[in-house]
C-alpha cells in the first residue's frame, strides 16, 4: 500500500503518452471538517496529532481507533489522509458540476475504514466522502468492488440506506480479512436488499469472474438505475498478488472497467489493494488506457520503474497454474439468489433527496 506503487503508475501513464488525453489535477488536501463527513470528529482529530515520536504516549487511545500492526502510525500519516481523500472529493465534484464524466484517483479506494477507526491499512474511508459528495447531486449511487477484500468499510456505511448500492466481489471464508461479506448479508431497515456480496473462492479466473461479473452489474443498473457509480478497482484481485488468492489477468480485471463505462453513467474510479506493485502499476495502467479508449502495447516504454519491470518489460502478466475453486454450481447458486434479492426491491426507489442516516 505504499505511495511507491502509485509513483510507478504515474510513470506508466505517462511513458504512453495518456496524460495528453485527460485533463490532469493536483487535488486540494481534505480539510478535517471535510473527512468529519464521515468519521467522528474525536477520531480525525487523533490522526491530525499523533506522530511516531509520541505515539508512545496514547496507549489506550491507539489500541481505541485500532491503530497499530495492520495500520501503522508513520510520518505525515494525516497529510497521506488528506490527499487521497481529497482526490476523491474532487472527483466527485467534477462528477457533479458536470465538468468530467469519467474521474480516476488511484490513490484512493481505502475501503475498510470505519466511521471512528483504522482498518485494513485504511485511516480514511475516501468512497464514503466521495459517495456522500455524489449524493448531493444523485438520488442513488452505486458502488462496485472488485478488491480481493469484502468492502466491509463502504456497505457498513451505507447498510441502512436504500439511496446507496453496495456491490462487492471478493474472497470469503477460511478467516480471509475482513472475515464479513457473506451472502446473506444484504442490508437493513430501509436499505435492505441494497447490499450485495458476491463470497467468491480461491483460484477464480478471468472467464468465471468476468461472467458473473457482467451478469449481476447488468441487472444491479437495470434495476437501480443510479445516478453515479463508483467503481473500487483493487488490484489484490490479480493473479500473483502477494496478499492474494485469485487468478485474474489484468485483462479480465480490466474488463469488468470496460463493461462498467459502456452504461455512460458519471463514474469515479479509485484504486484499493494491491500488493505486487508491478502488477498494481501494470492493471492501473492499462485500466487508465481503458477508461481512454485507448490500447496500449504490450511493450513497456522506458520510464524511471522500468527496472522494476523485467525481464520482460511486458504489461501482460501470465495467469497462475491454479485450481478454480468456485465451481459452476457454486457460482450459479450465488447469481441465483442475488437475483432473487434484486427481485425483491423490483425497480428504483422513488428517492427524495433527504440526508443519508449513516451507519455507526
Amino acid at each position: 500500500m505504499k505511495p511507491h506503487r502509485l509513483c510507478m503508475t504515474h510513470h506508466l501513464v505517462l511513458s504512453y503518452g495518456l496524460h495528453n488525453k485527460m485533463e490532469i489535477y493536483r487535488p486540494h488536501k481534505a480539510y478535517p471538517i471535510e473527512l468529519a463527513q464521515f468519521h467522528s470528529a474525536d477520531y480525525v482529530e487523533f490522526l491530525h496529532r499523533i506522530t511516531p515520536e509520541t505515539k508512545d504516549l496514547y496507549a489506550s487511545e491507539l489500541t481505541r481507533y485500532n491503530l497499530g500492526e495492520d495500520c501503522p502510525v508513520f510520518d505525515n500519516l494525516f497529510e497521506f489522509c488528506q490527499i487521497y481523500a481529497g482526490g476523491t472529493l474532487d472527483a466527485a465534484r467534477r462528477l457533479n458540476h458536470k465538468t468530467s464524466d469519467i474521474a480516476i484517483n488511484w490513490a484512493g479506494g481505502l475501503h475498510h475504514a470505519k466511521k471512528c477507526e483504522a482498518s485494513g491499512f485504511c485511516y480514511i474511508n475516501d468512497l464514503v466522502l466521495g459517495i456522500l459528495e455524489l449524493l448531493k447531486y444523485h438520488a442513488r449511487v452505486l458502488y462496485i468492488d472488485i478488491d480481493v477484500h469484502h468492502g466491509d468499510g463502504v456497505e457498513e456505511a451505507f447498510y441502512f440506506t436504500d439511496r446507496v448500492m453496495t456491490v462487492s466481489f471478493h474472497k470469503y471464508g477460511d478467516l480471509f480479512f475482513p472475515g464479513t461479506g457473506d451472502i446473506k448479508d444484504r442490508g437493513e431497515r430501509e436499505g435492505k436488499y441494497y447490499a450485495i456480496n458476491i463470497p467468491l473462492k480461491d483460484g477464480i479466473d478471468d472467464a468465471s469472474f468476468t461472467r458473473l461479473f457482467k451478469t449481476i452489474i447488468a441487472k444491479v443498473v437495470e434495476t437501480y438505475l443510479p445516478g453515479a457509480i463508483v467503481l473500487q478497482c483493487g488490484a489484490d484481485s490479480l493473479a500473483r498478488d502477494r496478499l492474494g488468492c485469485f487468478n485474474l489477468s489484468i485483462e479480465g480485471h480490466a474488463e469488468c472497467v470496460k463493461f462498467v463505462k459502456k452504461f455512460n453513467i458519471p463514474l469515479l474510479v479509485t484504486g484499493g489493494g494491491g500488493y505486487t506493485k508491478e502488477n498494481v502499476a501494470r492493471c492501473w495502467a492499462v485500466e487508465t488506457g481503458v477508461l481512454l479508449d485507448t490500447e496500449l502495447p504490450n511493450e513497456i516504454p522506458n520510464n524511471d520503474y522500468i527496472e522494476y519491470f523485467a525481464p520482460d518489460y511486458t504489461l501482460k502478466v501470465a495467469n497462475l497454474n491454479m485450481d478454480n475453486l468456485n465451481s459452476k454450481t457454486y457460482l450459479s447458486s450465488i447469481k441465483v439468489q442475488v437475483m432473487e434479492s434484486l427481485r425483491s426491491i423490483q425497480h428504483a426507489p422513488g428517492v427524495q433527496m433527504q440526508e443519508v442516516r449513516l451507519s455507526l
